[in-house]
């Protein structure tokens, strides 16, 4: 039974956005049918020459720091600091991850807490661009082109650092979010899968990312938003 859920969030040089990413997360962990269980949020402050450490500790988060510039060595500091510190048994605790410029829904966590307690291990979710964006547009088509036709049930192929949660020990057993630059989302829930973890992919509670082109990670969603044909054609 999931008594308790660990939010990590790894950051780099994020003052300006982690606060909103920070509000939505404390909204989403009033969600009423989280009463009971206890919710904690860690950011990994990773070579940060801001203010994101101190931003993250006045909104009451608790914060890791590293000096690694690996979104994958980032993300498994943030776990391994959740289950060592405050985790008596993996197999009650639940590990949700987002990103420093991305904002949860108001059911984000109680989504992913209800899909536990049906006995799915994983849960991996979609995200999505503001309709501000002048990118939502064809970042959209991009998406729906990958649904197949004819109305069947959709296992979606997209994996998301942003919008996915899994179950500490099946977390654990695989050896959790390897050192990658980027990837290491996929790569985690690839062995999930491998290791026979029951992995859901659902387009419920998407989290409403950047759509900022600089990418942080190289082969990141950043770059796959940037490789898209402009609206006006140039």
């Amino acid at each position: 039974m999931i008594t308790q859920i660990a939010v990590v969030i790894p950051a780099h040089d994020e003052q300006a956005l982690l606060p909103h990413a920070l509000a939505a997360l404390a909204v989403a962990a009033r969600h009423p049918s989280l009463t009971g269980v206890r919710v904690r949020t860690v950011v990994v402050a990773d070579t940060c020459r801001d203010g994101t450490a101190a931003l993250a500790r006045e909104a009451g988060a608790h914060v890791v720091t590293t000096d690694c510039r690996n979104p994958g060595m980032a993300r498994h500091a943030g776990v391994h600091h959740a289950l060592t510190r405050w985790t008596q048994s993996p197999a009650d605790t639940w590990i949700a991850t987002t990103d420093a410029d991305s904002t949860v829904p108001p059911n984000w966590l109680a989504h992913q807490l209800d899909q536990a307690r049906q006995g799915w291990h994983a849960v991996v979710g979609t995200v999505c661009l503001p309709p501000s964006s002048p990118l939502a547009a064809p970042h959209r088509a991009r998406y729906e082109a990958t649904r197949p036709a004819g109305g069947v049930a959709w296992h979606h192929p997209h994996v998301h650092g942003a919008n996915l949660g899994v179950a500490a020990d099946a977390y654990l057993d695989t050896g959790g979010f390897p050192a990658l630059a980027t990837g290491e989302d996929h790569a985690l829930v690839k062995a999930l899968e491998h290791r026979g973890h029951r992995v859901l992919r659902t387009t419920h509670a998407p989290v409403l990312t950047s759509p900022r082109l600089n990418a942080r990670a190289r082969g990141g969603f950043g770059d796959y938003l940037a490789a898209m044909p402009h609206p006006s054609g140039t």
